[in-house]
């Protein structure tokens, strides 16, 4: 189902228009899709809808500014981890899942669901994001890692990338979250410590080395 295009930057370009997307966010990650409606954030705003509708032609419109938003703010908090000195690089994985975990608590469990079936065009645009996002940022993840000696110089990395990639669009998706009875703000850090932290114990380790050494 299309939308309308979006107003031209319109987070960064008004600061009436970012006041919508802060609120709308607030409203979005508590009550989920179906419940944030234009009548609502006008009231919470303090404005007519009239007012709102000035600045933004739809619910969705805000919605879809306000997830370029959050993919923007994720890669920039990466981004700051990157550049921090003065943390290594298991604190550096630690306090991107955290970060995650922080943000994603305060999403509502059903929110995947109703964007999947009410809003699959925003529910692209999520996927997308996720795209452009998950290779940046764990690719930057096992670069570090690799210069820091923590991780393997001799993976595949754009099949390790991929894979990270694909396992994440997959465990995020609505059926999947609710067949394992876990919260969107449950995957990162789980992703994460079983992708770089691997099934195996140390012994375990050793026999699979013998095995599968190149």
């Amino acid at each position: 189902m299309p939308s309308s295009a979006p107003v031209a930057n319109p987070v960064t370009s008004d600061p009436a228009a970012a006041r919508i997307v802060r609120q709308a966010r607030e409203h979005f990650f508590a009550h989920g899709y179906c419940h944030c409606t234009m009548d609502e954030l006008a009231t919470e705003l303090g404005m007519s809808k009239k007012t709102l509708y000035v600045y933004f032609r739809s619910k969705d419109d805000i919605i879809r500014a306000l997830l370029d938003q959050l993919g923007a703010e994720i890669r920039s908090e990466a981004e700051a981890l990157f550049a921090n000195r003065s943390l290594n690089f298991a604190e550096k994985l630690r306090g991107f899942a955290e970060s995650m975990f922080v943000r994603l608590a305060r999403l509502n469990p059903r929110t995947p669901r109703e964007l999947q079936r009410f809003a699959p065009h925003l529910h692209q645009q999520l996927m997308e994001i996720r795209q452009r996002n998950i290779p940046y940022i764990f690719g930057r993840f096992i670069e570090e890692g690799q210069l820091a000696g923590k991780v393997r110089t001799d993976i595949d990395t754009p099949f390790a990338i991929e894979f990270f990639l694909q396992a994440m669009q997959g465990c995020i998706q609505s059926a999947a979250l609710e067949r394992h009875q876990l919260a969107p703000r449950d995957i990162v850090p789980r992703a994460i410590d079983l992708f770089f932290g691997g099934l195996l114990t140390p012994a375990g380790r050793k026999e699979h080395e013998k095995l599968f050494a190149r």
